[in-house]
Parts: C-alpha cells; structure tokens; sequence
C-alpha cells in the first residue's frame, strides 16, 4: 500500500478507534435516542437530565460543534457589550475545540479582536512544574498565538506566585476578572472525577480562586495529558464560585472514562463529591458529549424509561437483564406484572407475553455460554459463538503488556491450548512501565550473587550491572529510566510473562515479542500510532495467516491498551482483503479496566473452581506484578490482576442471578466486525 495511503487511513482512523464501545451502541440505538428530531422527542427523551447536553457520535463532531456555539456566544456577546470575557481550561479534552476555532477564524467565521482570555487554571505551585507542564502556554500554543486575540488581553495567574503568597496573587486574579464585568463564557472540560479545572471532589460551590492539592488520579492524568512521568502535586484553580459567575458555560467530555462523571453531573444528585454536579443549578449550560461519555446517561443506557422504544435484540436483552436485576428474579420468573410494573409493558404488547420474551432471552444469554472458545469439532455450530470448523484453528492472543493475555483470559487461553489449537501470544511492548525499581534491584543482586558463586561473571556485565545499580541508587522521583533500566524491566515481565504462559500450556516457539515503537515515544508509554507500529503486526499476521485473534479493548489509566488494540485494528484494516482473512475473527477481551456490558457480551467462557485456581496460579507467576505495580485501579486501588479477578467472579454471579448456568468465574468477548 502506498505510504501516502498508509498515513491517510491512520490518520482517518485515529478519532475513531479509541470508542469501540461508541461503535458498538451505534449499532445497537436508534439515532433519535440520542439525536431527537423535535424539541418535543428532546424534552422527554432528556427528561432525567438536569442540564442541556449534546451527545455527538465521535469527539471530532462535538469539537466542531462546541467551537460553532463558542464563536456564536462571541458574537453575540460582542454586540451585546462591546466585548466577551472567556475563560478558558486547558484540559486535554477541549483542545480539538481550539483547533476548531482557529480553522474558523481563518475562515472568518470568528474574530477573538474584542475577547478578554482569562486562564482558569495552572500547575505547579508549591512544587515547580516543568516547561513542558504550563497551562497558559499550552493555550498559546492551541490557540492565542493562531489568532487575532490582543496579547494585552490575554491574562493568566501570576508565574511569579509562590506558596507562601499565592493567596494574594488570587485575591488579585479575582478582582481583575471583576473589573471586567465578570467572565461571560467559561470554556473548559469535564474532569474524569467530576470536576472543572483544579476543582476536585469536595470542592464547595462556594470555594474560590486558590491553591489546591491534586490527587494521585489527577496528578496522573496531567501526567497523560503532559506526555511526562511525574505531575506537579499542587495547582491554583478558579474555584467553583468563579467558574459558576460565569454567564454561559459550555463543557466537554470525551470517552468511556468520563462516563460516571457525566452521569452524576447531568443526573445525579448535587453535592461536592461530583462538583461539576453545581451547574445543575446554572441557566445556561451546554455540554457536549460523545456516545461513550453518554453510555451510562438514561436516555442511552435505558432509553425505555423515556421513549417508546425501538426493540433491537440488544436493547431487549439490555432491558431484560435490568428487570430481572430490579426485581431480584431470574429471567424465567419474570412475569407480566413485573414488566408492568417496571415500565416495561410495551415489550409484553410487542411479542405477546412476558414469558416469550422471558425464553427468547434467556435463550440467547444461554448461548453466548460456551467451554469451546475456538469452536466444538464435529458439532452443531449454529447456536454457538463460535464456529467449529476449521479445526484444529491458528490462535493468536495480543498482549499490550505481556501479562494482559493471561490476567485478562488466562483461563480461555488454557481451555484453547487443551483443545488442540495452535495458540501464539503476541507481546505489543515489553511492559517496562510496569515493573517498579526495587524488582529491578532484587534480580540485580540475584544475578550478582550467581555470577559471584558460578565465577561466570565477565568485564562487560560487571559494567553494565554497576552502571544500572548505580543509576538506581541515584534515581530521583520523575527522572526517566534509561535504556538499560528500560530493557532490563522489560526483561523481567516478558520472562515472568512467558514462564505463566507456559504453565497454561503455551508452546515456548510461540511467543513473539513486537517492542511496538509508540511506546518508547512518549515518558508514559502512550505516544501516537504511526505505520512503523502496523508494520509487524501485519508482517506477523501475514506470516501465521490466524483463523482467530484475540485482542484487549480494555480503558486503562495511561492508555497503552487503547494504542496497541489501534495498531491491530490498523493492521487488518489493511489486511481485509487477504483470502484468508475471510476465515479469521477477531474477539476482544476486557477484564482488568472494566468489563463488557452483558447486552454486548458474545462469548463466555466459564471456568470450574480448580480451572479459576489454576488462572490465580498463572497470574501469581507475574512476580513484579502481584504485590505491588506503578498502576492501579483508579477507583479502589487495586492492582489490575485482582480487578480481574473479581471481574471474573462477578460476571459468573451474575450469569446465575439471571437463572442460568451458575459457575466459578467466567470471561467474556465481544467480536469486532472488520468495517468494509
């Protein structure tokens, strides 16, 4: 394929890989649920929601939209008072709406010749951020030196604030912006938290400008958005009595992590735990939103108890499996009163009575049940997620981090290997990131002691093993691991990675290790995907030609998962036309970030306590990984394995609450569709 092509469809694709699960409801609502024609279908559908949001399909489509109502509000604004006072955030999020703006001023469709720019927030106070680590320059960069805007009207929180007098430099931030008749136009992002710009929870609707401690999720966030290791730990914000004064608002929220934020800013109650939850009480709102931030919104998630309701499958398996939760019955108990009684009683008219619905379900749900991921020889393969021919199949597993494929399906990657298959486990990177110092110092002093006792030592390692015990001993919170330590972590968990892959039965010739480039381009791992990331996945894909793959779509916090499932799919968009490709399925796995919704869920796999127990054997392999990692869950501060765990757990529990099979643990997959 042409170089030029290659960049155009990674470009093109970039926006649009990162919301499977966006992709995923597109296929399943109706677009009026979520674009109503009137302003009547508005009204009700929005009925739970307490402040005006727009949901879009893709961040691209907000970002333009959002950057259409900011320049009107300029407008209207400038007529209105001869000029308009923004207040702008920096979050990672609203720069596609800066980079709206500009190409609107360029085609003099705004002028910014008459706006007062006001930044809301900064880093770095108390603790000095890096260059690199600057809201208002960020906002330079984005946005004011791309436009007409007057540098004299541009103002951020005096640099020169220190901790001990950062009070004052407030005080006087606030009594400039009032000098100028208040802000008319807040422009910022909905914090993953619930925030807006330093606000966290617990911020008051009262608090003012000040000085505030950032979080750990915070501060990692910064760090994400920033591309560096370590985020200052203090900031100064407006507070949300500042933000709140503003005359208009208008907010974004991109992607599945947001999503518990924006319900409890739109529906849920107000209170300082969710402080973006006090623009309930402005008058006028607008937030944009994508369809994976909406995904737990009513009208999204549960569009029945809004609308009448168009009944795909899906949506009546959705509605199905939440009405046997509401009621504590299983499926097959569900009765005519329940539906009526839960909003439900349309899908009673609709197909006759609540026990064909009852049956249909639970008979679908049954069938997403299977012990044989790659498909049974010699059976009937209607019914059954997967296929049974051909058979034995070419299975390969992509790992983002090498542990990922065991942590996250370690029990269906054993059931494939007992069943005969030919499984390969593909490593996307080494997973150094993963790996904290003092495991890297311990195999050090191991492999000191053996070379010391054997006498195998050498010149070479010797200088090589002091240089990096050396650096470690010198190493200051947020420097950067050099090449060496980077390796020699990575060293740690693939070898951890492959002897757990072994003990489930993995072939040792069939591992492949990438070292995919995006992670080594950014201080997190995450930098963009670019063709030299697509390169040897397709290379290996062509070589081994599989009649399966297994892939991770899994949020996680420093988005290495969301970067190695985008090269993949990269991959065989621009294998899609190979033959053997049309015998090839692709199924994506979750487990350690979150979990597949039951109503999108394709394939179970259940395990038996002593197969559970094994996958605990295979997990607890991950020495590095068990005790102690740079990364945990956000929510409870769990390590990713024991999310998993629970995840499993949790899924069978629920499997036998809805009246079906009841097992120890299970796992689950969604197919993706190559897009034509």
């Amino acid at each position: 394929m042409p170089l030029l092509i290659t960049v155009a469809i990674i470009q093109q694709h970039y926006f649009m890989r990162t919301d499977i699960n966006s992709k995923l409801k597109l296929g399943q609502l109706s677009k009026r649920y979520y674009c109503p024609e009137s302003e009547v279908d508005l009204a009700s559908l929005t009925r739970f929601e307490k402040v005006y949001t727009k949901i879009v399909e893709t961040p691209n489509e907000g970002a333009a939209d959002a950057a259409l109502d900011i320049a009107e509000a300029i407008e209207r604004c400038v007529e209105e008072r001869g000029r308009c006072v923004i207040g702008f955030g920096a979050g990672k999020g609203v720069l596609e709406v800066y980079d709206e703006l500009v190409r609107l001023y360029f085609a003099d469709k705004v002028s910014f010749a008459k706006v007062v720019a006001f930044n809301i927030s900064e880093l770095g106070f108390g603790q000095q951020a890096t260059e690199s680590q600057n809201n208002f320059r960020r906002l330079q960069e984005r946005l004011f030196n791309k436009i007409d805007i007057d540098p004299s009207n541009v103002y951020t929180i005096d640099e020169g604030a220190t901790k001990e007098n950062v009070h004052r430099y407030c005080k006087q931030y606030e009594t400039l912006i009032d000098s100028f008749g208040g802000i008319d136009l807040l422009v910022c992002q909905l914090t993953k938290n619930g925030g807006l710009a330093f606000n966290e929870p617990g911020s008051q609707s009262t608090s003012s400008c000040r000085l505030v401690l950032l979080s750990n999720d915070t501060r990692q966030r910064i760090a994400d958005s920033y591309q560096c290791e370590v985020a200052p730990d203090t900031a100064v914000t407006l507070g949300m009595s500042n933000l709140l004064a503003a005359r208009m608002v208008i907010c974004v929220a991109w992607g599945e992590a947001s999503a518990e934020a924006v319900y409890n800013t739109i529906e849920g109650r107000i209170g300082d735990n969710t402080p973006a939850s006090f623009l309930q009480m402005h008058h006028d709102v607008k937030l944009f939103v994508d369809l994976d931030a909406a995904s737990l919104l009513t009208r999204i998630s549960f569009p029945w108890k809004v609308t009448s309701c168009e009944w795909t499958d899906v949506l009546v398996r959705r509605a199905i499996v939440w009405l046997s939760q509401q009621t504590g019955k299983p499926i097959l108990k569900l009765t005519n009163k329940d539906y009526n009684d839960n909003g439900l009683s349309e899908l009673v008219t609709v197909f006759g009575s609540g026990y064909d619905v009852n049956i249909r379900i639970f008979n679908v749900l049954q069938h997403t049940i299977t012990g044989w991921p790659g498909g049974k020889p010699n059976a009937d393969d209607a019914s059954r997620p997967e296929r049974a021919t051909p058979y034995p199949k070419r299975v390969v597993c992509f790992s983002p981090h090498p542990d990922d494929v065991v942590v996250s399906m370690g029990g269906t990657l054993r059931r494939l290997v007992q069943q005969g298959h030919d499984v390969h486990v593909v490593f996307q990177t080494n997973g150094d990131m993963m790996v904290n110092d003092e495991d890297l110092e311990r195999t050090i002093m191991l492999t000191n002691r053996l070379a010391n006792h054997f006498g195998y030592g050498s010149t070479k390692r010797d200088e090589v093993v002091n240089n990096v015990a050396e650096t470690l001993r010198s190493k200051k919170p947020g420097d950067a691991d050099t090449p060496e330590i980077r390796y020699a972590k990575g060293a740690i968990l693939e070898c951890e990675c492959v002897t757990s892959c072994r003990f489930l039965g993995v072939s040792p010739d069939k591992f492949h290790e990438l070292n995919l480039p995006f992670y080594s381009r950014s201080p997190l791992g995450n930098g963009k995907v670019t063709e030299a990331d697509v390169t040897p996945i397709k290379e290996l894909l062509q070589e081994l030609k599989p009649h399966q793959i297994f892939f991770a779509d899994d949020y996680d916090p420093n988005g290495v998962n969301e970067r190695a499932s985008e090269a993949l799919i990269l991959a065989v968009m621009q294998l899609k036309n190979e033959p053997w490709m049309k015998d090839c399925r692709l199924w994506m796995y979750r487990g350690q970030w979150g979990q597949w919704e039951i109503d999108n869920i394709e394939m179970t796999v259940p395990m038996s306590p002593e197969e559970f127990g094994v996958k605990r054997q295979a997990i607890l392999k991950h020495q590095s990984q068990v005790h102690d990692a740079p990364f945990r869950d956000p929510e409870n501060g769990q390590l990713a394995w024991q999310t998993s765990i629970d995840r499993n757990t949790a899924l069978a529990d629920l499997y036998s609450r809805l009246g079906l099979a009841s097992y120890e643990a299970m796992e689950a997959f969604v197919r993706y569709h190559i897009e034509d």
